[in-house]
């Protein structure tokens, strides 16, 4: 399991386009990957799921991932983050 901690910055945060943005890019890792917002925690590859976590620009999220590729994961989400998805 891999698992780190990262701000959103941009100021919509992760509401349909960004967040669609997320999932596709979670969709390209074989792990099982989770974003966690303060004490819930859902799949990273369900629009429905992260859209249900309601995350706003400043928020602190946990991005979790198990699996043969679990540290690509979660770089690849975190750097996603930080670049306040950007094309």
């Amino acid at each position: 399991m891999f698992v780190k901690d990262v701000k959103v910055e941009n100021q919509v945060g992760l509401h349909a386009r960004p967040a669609t943005f997320f999932i596709q890019k979670a969709n390209e890792f074989k792990s099982s990957i989770w974003v966690e917002k303060e004490e819930r925690r859902v799949n990273a590859k369900s629009l429905l799921g992260v859209l249900s976590l309601g995350i706003m620009g400043g928020t602190d999220i946990r991005i979790i991932a198990d699996g043969s590729d679990e540290e690509n994961a979660v770089d690849g989400l975190v750097a996603l983050v930080k670049s306040g998805f950007a094309d």
